[in-house]
């Protein structure tokens, strides 16, 4: 049974300070990403940021010819309209719900107003551009240089770092839009995929036999953005860490029969 929706679930909204959660807590709206939804076009208006909990969002560019390829994916580690921070209300590119799910949303002038205050929040949002811009690189860098194999195996493992399950509701059609190749390459290299006992492919859907399989497959590209995006979580994995270890000051209080300090409670909206 999945867990009901909750900030904590977006890597972003849980590394923040109680103070700073506080202060955005009742702005942010649950809101439900259908597969396909489109969150911007390329050149409009960026009203909201969105910070996916189950959902992962998919950073596209057009071309004229209506050719399209991924040049990123945001799921529970990040926040799609970074431009609203950086100095810029458009961008050149479209995202697109690429797996289903829920995100809380935010009204982009709010998420300003926090950049602005030059404090945690500043840092952890800057940090986490740098991140998107290695994946976006190493995306490019990926499409030019490795296989469709590889490139397939990227893309599989890191999404499935952004899901609690191994099974994707996918098309070979979509993966093909996302990595930017034919069809027939997608269909020939999940086709060798399956034949090692990696993964098993129906129509629609991707389910991950052997994620260790797929690990000896994947290019170097997938480590290089699972480690910058490691670096950024360090402040989350110490909270969380830190919440479920007491302090010594918290030890000699309730020692003295102290009342206990309570944590923050993280309040689905």
């Amino acid at each position: 049974m999945s867990s009901a929706p909750n900030p904590s679930q977006n890597h972003l909204l849980a590394a923040l300070p109680p103070a700073d959660f506080e202060r955005l807590a009742a702005d942010l709206e649950l809101v439900a990403l259908p597969l396909g939804h489109m969150l911007y076009e390329p050149g409009g208006q960026l009203q909201h940021a969105y910070f996916p909990t189950t959902a992962i969002v998919s950073l596209h560019y057009v071309m004229e010819s209506g050719a399209s390829a991924e040049s990123a994916g945001v799921g529970n580690d990040g926040v799609v309209g970074i431009s609203l921070f950086m100095g810029g209300n458009t961008t050149p590119s479209s995202a697109v719900v690429q797996t289903s799910g829920h995100a809380y949303r935010l009204k982009g002038s709010l998420l300003k107003q926090e950049f602005d205050r030059a404090d945690f929040v500043q840092g952890l949002l800057l940090r986490y551009a740098q991140a998107l811009m290695t994946q976006m690189s190493q995306t490019a860098a990926c499409t030019r240089h490795h296989s469709v194999e590889q490139q397939l195996c990227r893309w599989l493992l890191l999404t499935l770092d952004r899901l609690p399950t191994n099974e994707l509701v996918m098309t070979q059609e979509l993966v093909a839009s996302m990595l930017g190749v034919r069809r027939e390459g997608i269909t020939e290299a999940a086709g060798k995929l399956q034949q090692a006992g990696f993964i098993r492919y129906r129509r629609g859907h991707i389910e991950v036999l052997d994620r260790s399989g797929l690990e000896t497959r994947v290019c170097e590209c997938y480590a290089v953005v699972k480690k910058e995006l490691g670096r950024l979580l360090d402040d989350v994995q110490y909270r969380q860490t830190a919440a479920t270890q007491p302090s010594d000051s918290a030890i000699r209080g309730s020692l003295t029969e102290r009342p206990p300090t309570t944590s923050p409670v993280w309040r689905s909206m």
